[in-house]
């Protein structure tokens, strides 16, 4: 199977130094070869033949990872695309939201849980997202932690990473001593959006719709379908690199006519 870059190399400038052009195209099929394991769900191993070796493309995603590397890459693009979308780089909202996925067996156990509620045995990521639908910071536990227990660190790691945030819109979960907890200690606004007694069925809600919107992008990425990840932390970065993908092809989308 021939696998196409989807980044473009021959765009280079001619007077580049040849080890420099080769090291940048060695990045490039790298950087490929992690989104298209993340986006086609397939293991390592089965790394397809035209991209370098599964073992050396695993070290570069895991150096990335232990380097905060992905989580950098990933923010700076996100502000590139809120900057091209007329916005600050720096979001002032956001909204928080938890979603639980089936655990694979290549999951430990320690990092594992069953969400009664949902009836979900596996992880639970719990993220916030911007209003443009964008990823601020992720956290994945096991499954039976509380969205409320575990939203006082995501909370609080936001507000370290994002300064200008005061408002975080959230759902009826995040309701009792976390709305004063976050005014009192963070200065964060925790902002709940519940049902009304007269809403019946599938109702979209203001706001909560929009981190439902980020999850179904997530789960577009096989990889992410289930978790298959033997830590938490790699299960964070294929999310991170799945957002990156996107990201990176809304900012080669032609602008629309009449948009600054």
């Amino acid at each position: 199977m021939q696998v196409k870059s989807t980044f473009c190399v021959s765009d280079q400038p001619a007077d580049r130094p040849p080890h420099e052009s080769a090291r940048l195209t060695t990045w490039h099929w790298l950087l490929d070869a992690i989104r298209y394991l993340v986006a086609g769900g397939i293991s390592w191993r089965a790394m397809p033949a035209d991209f370098p070796g599964w073992g050396r493309v695993y070290a570069f995603f895991r150096r990335w990872r232990e380097h905060g590397l992905i989580a950098e890459f990933h923010d700076r693009l996100r502000g590139k695309v809120r900057e091209r979308e007329g916005r600050e780089a720096e979001p002032t909202a956001g909204i928080i939201d938890a979603q639980s996925v089936r655990a694979a067996a290549t999951v430990p156990a320690a990092s594992r849980g069953y969400d009664g509620g949902k009836k979900v045995p596996g992880r639970k990521r719990h993220i916030v997202t911007d209003t443009l639908r964008l990823l601020l910071v992720v956290a994945v536990t096991a499954a039976n932690i509380g969205d409320r227990d575990a939203a006082a660190g995501l909370l609080r790691r936001l507000r370290r990473l994002h300064r200008d945030i005061t408002l975080v819109w959230a759902d009826g979960g995040y309701t009792g001593s976390l709305v004063g907890w976050c005014r009192d200690k963070l200065a964060l606004t925790l902002e709940i959006v519940k049902r009304t007694d007269d809403m019946t069925g599938f109702v979209v809600l203001p706001r909560r719709w929009v981190a439902e919107r980020t999850f179904a992008w997530l789960m577009n990425s096989r990889r992410l379908a289930r978790d298959y990840e033997t830590l938490p932390a790699t299960s964070e970065a294929m999310i991170r690199w799945s957002m990156v993908t996107r990201m990176s092809r809304r900012l080669a989308r032609p602008r629309a006519a009449g948009r600054h």
